[in-house]
């Protein structure tokens, strides 16, 4: 980093929806280590021009554009990306890191909404509540007793992908009392007994889940991963829950399976994202789709904000970085 007398230069790309992310008070925080090139954040690096050739720290939010080679050219002092967000694949490649620059991400920060996130929507869909709430406004009462699809006691969950976010999922699930599998390739055996869970193939996890929940990045390799295939293996009542990426799950193949009434399905992504007006899966009174919010929203958005800040002070005192990111990762990054 630059010497204690010249400060390194500290440069806001937040595109305008995400520009809750980064407050005034938190910037302030850098005020005696970093000279703030901007103060309100940019859209474009072309807005930003004048001040790139001085940026060595890069602050960026949701929507931030592609660092390509002449993006990059035009930094040449550039030392850390540091991302108040989830995933970086969108504008940081294999470039940046080729260049030796630091790339740091608040993934962690937006975990926890989505893990709490699952796990209500979880337990809420155990217990039929989304069908029983239709049923009820239309002045039909449940008959909860006898309803052996009712209830969350003995159930098995069926956990895919060991991400930090899945990984926590296990975690919360193992303390409410669940029995939980997990199939994730790059999981070793010793690190799922640690989590509690038992790690199998994906199809035997499908055969085995009373609710089956997706936590995988989107890969060539997992894309339609959950297909007619999969979906037939599931019991007769399963519950599957998508709150990582949409394409994991073949939409159409999904729509044949709920139409049967053999399963229910709780979405907070789709593919297509959002799905067009008049999808057969809006109507169906076993499936619950939200607009891709379990991630952090309205005043959550402070956390990825915080956390941002911290991974720069963290940086510029030349202290580890939480939320660092290797080149290796990016292939199965989220």
């Amino acid at each position: 980093m630059s010497q204690p007398d010249r400060p390194a230069g500290l440069l806001v790309m937040s595109p305008s929806a995400a520009g809750a992310v980064f407050p005034e008070d938190l910037l302030t925080r850098l005020g005696g280590s970093l000279r703030l090139l901007r103060s309100g954040a940019v859209d474009d690096f072309a807005a930003a021009a004048e001040a790139l050739s001085e940026v060595e720290v890069l602050l960026t939010g949701w929507g931030c554009p592609p660092l390509d080679a002449p993006v990059l050219d035009a930094m040449p002092r550039l030392r850390a990306v540091v991302h108040a967000a989830g995933s970086v694949k969108l504008h940081v490649g294999p470039e940046v890191f080729a260049r030796g620059i630091t790339v740091s991400s608040a993934a962690d920060a937006n975990a926890e909404p989505v893990v709490d996130f699952t796990l209500a929507v979880l337990l809420l869909a155990g217990k039929r509540a989304f069908a029983f709430a239709r049923r009820y406004a239309e002045g039909r009462q449940p008959t909860f007793a006898v309803n052996e699809r009712a209830g969350n006691d003995g159930r098995v969950v069926g956990v895919v992908g060991a991400s930090r976010i899945g990984r926590r999922v296990i975690v919360r699930l193992r303390a409410a009392g669940f029995r939980v599998l997990v199939s994730d390739p790059y999981l070793d055996p010793l690190d799922a007994a640690a989590l509690g869970a038992e790690p199998v193939g994906l199809d035997e996890l499908c055969r085995r889940s009373d609710v089956l929940t997706l936590h995988a990045p989107e890969l060539p390799e997992t894309v339609h991963m959950i297909d007619d295939r999969r979906l037939a293996m599931l019991p007769d009542g399963a519950i599957v829950i998508n709150t990582a990426r949409g394409a994991l799950i073949d939409t159409e193949a999904l729509t044949r399976a709920c139409a049967e009434g053999r399963i229910d399905a709780l979405l907070d992504v789709t593919s297509p994202e959002p799905l067009p007006a008049g999808h057969p899966l809006f109507a169906m009174p076993n499936v619950w789709i939200t607009p891709h919010l379990a991630g952090v929203q309205g005043t959550e958005a402070r956390r990825l904000g915080a956390y941002a800040v911290t991974e720069v002070e963290h940086l510029v005192a030349g202290r580890p970085m939480s939320g660092q990111v290797r080149a290796d990762q990016l292939a199965v990054l989220a």
